[in-house]
């Protein structure tokens, strides 16, 4: 049996409060949605805290700024989602020198790689299928200004539409017809940081913007992943110092709760190969 999971909040730099659900106990884990993710009941995330909380870690997982119960005022920026993961991270370590593992889902698995280039408290770091384009490239950054356009003139809806206009279009018809729609139509302006941390990792040469991430980082691809993943995963272990690739049973750029947990679980606990 875990320990059921607890809602606490942050309180970030700026004064924005975070909310985050504490689930089990022991060496605490954060969880980093992606782009269109938050706290939800029942959701694959909610549930995947609760397959890892049954290894025997504390799992955090948080509603980014901008999202469900962490409501701010845009413009919301890359600088301002890595206080508020800084925050939750202190209020899980009190205050202690101790640091924490980082799982990052998609471009979450961004954030985490920025906060640990920031200086961030964090001992390992797993990210599955990180979204990265071409090295030195442009297309996030112009990604990134094409969002930014689309919510100073349309909103917050015009914003998630362009986010997802490089997407199959019924994923944005579906979303549009689902009951998460009326929650999910307020986040677009915190879709600004994922765009803006895919652009900083096209800024330099990998190699040395990496540089200084000296934790152990597990990159997970699903067995039937889009072949740029792949690349990505491939762009991650040749430029990070100390990375390493797995497959999982997964596909379409989704995963399944058990298989994923074990897979952080057992980086966590036995570490690198």
């Amino acid at each position: 049996m875990t320990e059921a999971a607890t809602t606490n909040f942050a309180t970030s730099a700026d004064g924005t409060r975070i909310a985050f659900d504490r689930e089990g106990a022991g060496p605490p884990v954060v969880l980093i949605g992606g782009a269109m993710q938050y706290r939800a009941p029942g959701s694959q995330t909610a549930e995947l805290a609760r397959q890892l909380a049954s290894h025997g870690f504390e799992v955090v997982e948080y509603d980014r700024r901008g999202r469900g119960d962490s409501p701010a005022d845009p413009p919301i920026t890359l600088a301002q989602t890595l206080d508020d993961l800084r925050a939750v991270i202190g209020e899980l370590t009190e205050g202690a020198d101790d640091a924490v593992a980082l799982f990052g889902n998609s471009s979450g698995g961004a954030i985490a790689l920025a906060a640990a280039a920031a200086g961030l408290p964090v001992s390992r770091i797993v990210v599955f299928e990180v979204p990265l384009d071409d090295e030195l490239g442009t297309n996030a950054a112009e990604d990134l200004a094409a969002l930014r356009t689309a919510l100073d003139e349309g909103g917050s809806e015009a914003g998630i539409a362009q986010f997802m206009s490089g997407m199959p279009p019924e994923w944005f018809e579906n979303l549009r017809q689902s009951p998460e729609w009326e929650r999910a139509r307020t986040i677009g302006p915190s879709l600004v940081p994922d765009l803006e941390v895919l652009a900083w990792t096209q800024s330099a040469a990998r190699s040395a913007l990496w540089a200084g991430i000296a934790q152990p980082v597990l990159a997970l691809v699903g067995s039937e992943a889009f072949p740029f993943m792949r690349d990505a995963a491939d762009s991650m272990v040749a430029n990070l110092p100390h990375a390493e690739q797995r497959a999982i049973e997964a596909s379409d750029h989704r995963w399944e709760p058990r298989v994923l947990a074990l897979a952080i679980a057992g980086f966590l606990v036995d570490g690198p190969r």
